[in-house]
């Protein structure tokens, strides 16, 4: 274990900021450190595409995996807008 001993001007603009953020100043000088200093990903081939690169991160699934019988959120879309910006105007927040 290394232990690191900050300035005080840096160590009181630490503790601001962790503060600001909602974490620790631990937590907060950690985070940083590894952004730094991990190795960066892999770029991507030439010979394979942006989805090839990405394929482990992309997917969907299907509503009705979530909501019984699919949250049909494509029906009837425009008649929804419409409504709910009828609503924000009677609400005087247009």
């Amino acid at each position: 274990m290394v232990t690191i001993t900050l300035p005080p001007e840096l160590e009181h603009t630490v503790a601001e900021r962790a503060q600001q953020l909602g974490t620790t100043p631990q937590l907060l000088v950690l985070d940083e450190l590894r952004r730094c200093f991990s190795p960066a990903p892999p770029a991507p081939s030439e010979e394979g595409t942006l989805a090839d690169y990405l394929g482990e991160f992309i997917g969907c699934i299907h509503s009705s995996e979530v909501v019984p019988g699919g949250a049909q959120m494509s029906r009837d879309s425009g008649k929804k807008f419409a409504a709910g910006m009828a609503e924000k105007r009677r609400a005087g927040k247009l």
